[in-house]
């Protein structure tokens, strides 16, 4: 059966977009872009997953586009302020955003946004996705994902887990592991997913769940025992972990597939279609090359590339489902 993201990433072509609004038509102004250097706005800080993807395809679309495409971090707000740079921007191709699924929380994060969630940027497409795992120390009492859930039921609010802040994806990751799971967990913010993390090596909290690639080096030291991992089928990163539909989450996500991360690209609304097409068919070329896959393999990641249509339905599809998980989590807005 066809997971999920395999049906977004060759389905739709023919849908209209779900954000952005009606595209310019103009052949002739897709094929004169780019005139002058390509601006990729990265909405967090140097070295996250989102940057260091973006800076893998960004030599390969100079390359294929004829001009110069630069990366430039501009981070905070959960990521709102380098989205705003971006959507105030012309509509011309020559400014990008690279974001991520945290676009999809920040509806339920903020009373007002600095712009139109759902209008102001046209989706291109998806770079890459990586899987979420749920790790815990590896002197933990817990071998596997059962023996978690039913202490978790046994004793509600115990079992503590580590999150990059409230309203963090990894807050919401595992507010919906929990709700889906029926347990009680309690919340220990920090700083950022790698404090997090860190926080679990030192066993000040039991658990995390975060993308496979930003902690796999602590797994494969020894350091972190991961239980589960999302998406439909095992990593080869990590073959004798279990997905959560594997370890009897087959209410985990869409499919049973849990949370899985993705990061991408998007241009301000009015972007000329031609243009959008063509960024969309570049990157999915960038994606195939030998160097690009092989560095997503190591950060346990896999290609995307799918068309603007399946990526506008990916983000509206996630947008709808994070409503119900910030409600009953208790999940409030700045």
């Amino acid at each position: 059966m066809l997971s999920r993201r395999q049906i977004l990433r060759s389905a739709l072509p023919a849908l209209p977009l779900m954000l952005g609004g009606a595209p310019r038509a103009g052949l002739a102004q897709g094929d004169a872009w780019p005139t002058r250097p390509v601006r990729i706005v990265v909405a967090w800080a140097p070295g996250g997953a989102v940057d260091t993807i973006a800076r893998r395809l960004a030599p390969k679309l100079s390359e294929a586009l004829g001009q110069p495409v630069v990366v430039e971090n501009k981070s905070g707000a959960t990521g709102t302020i380098g989205a705003a740079d971006v959507a105030r921007a012309a509509p011309d191709g020559h400014t990008l955003l690279a974001m991520d699924n945290t676009y999809a929380m920040l509806p339920y994060l903020f009373q007002r946004l600095p712009f139109d969630h759902a209008t102001a940027f046209r989706p291109v497409t998806v770079s890459a996705f990586s899987p979420v795992m749920l790790a815990v120390h590896r002197d933990a009492p817990w071998r596997d994902l059962a023996s978690l859930m039913e202490a978790a039921k046994r004793e509600p609010e115990k079992i503590t887990f580590g999150t990059g802040g409230i309203g963090s994806a990894p807050h919401f990751s595992t507010a919906a592991f929990a709700q889906a799971a029926g347990v009680r967990l309690f919340h220990v913010p920090f700083r950022g997913a790698g404090d997090a993390v860190t926080a679990v090596l030192a066993r000040q909290v039991d658990m995390v769940m975060v993308s496979l690639g930003s902690a796999l080096g602590h797994v494969q030291g020894g350091m972190l025992r991961v239980l589960a991992i999302s998406g439909t089928r095992r990593t080869s990163a990590l073959p004798d972990v279990p997905t959560f539909r594997e370890a009897g989450m087959a209410n985990f996500g869409p499919n049973g597939e849990g949370v899985v991360n993705w990061s991408g690209l998007a241009a301000p609304a009015r972007t000329p279609e031609a243009i959008v097409t063509r960024l969309q068919g570049e990157v999915a070329k960038a994606l195939q090359a030998q160097e690009v896959r092989d560095f997503l393999a190591s950060i346990a990641s896999e290609p995307g590339g799918m068309p603007p249509a399946a990526f506008a339905a990916l983000l509206a599809e996630e947008t709808a489902r994070w409503s119900d998980v910030a409600r009953t989590s208790g999940i409030e807005k700045q």
